[in-house]
């Protein structure tokens, strides 16, 4: 089997924040666990300085 895309990485780290996956995609998946943490980091910070960013815009 070929080793994942970034795309499918990425797929893989949004699907795990929503909490939704098929048993079957979670099986098949052929990501690096170091490129899915990696990743998650990432977008968790990014996601924390949006809604940081987000609140400081509504309560100026």
């Amino acid at each position: 089997m070929k080793e994942a895309s970034f795309l499918d990485t990425v797929k893989t780290v949004l699907w795990g924040f929503v909490g939704i996956r098929r048993k079957s995609a979670h099986e098949s998946a052929r990501v690096k666990p170091a490129h899915v943490i990696a990743l998650a980091v990432i977008l968790v910070v990014l996601f924390v300085l949006t809604l940081r960013t987000i609140v400081g815009f509504i309560t100026r």
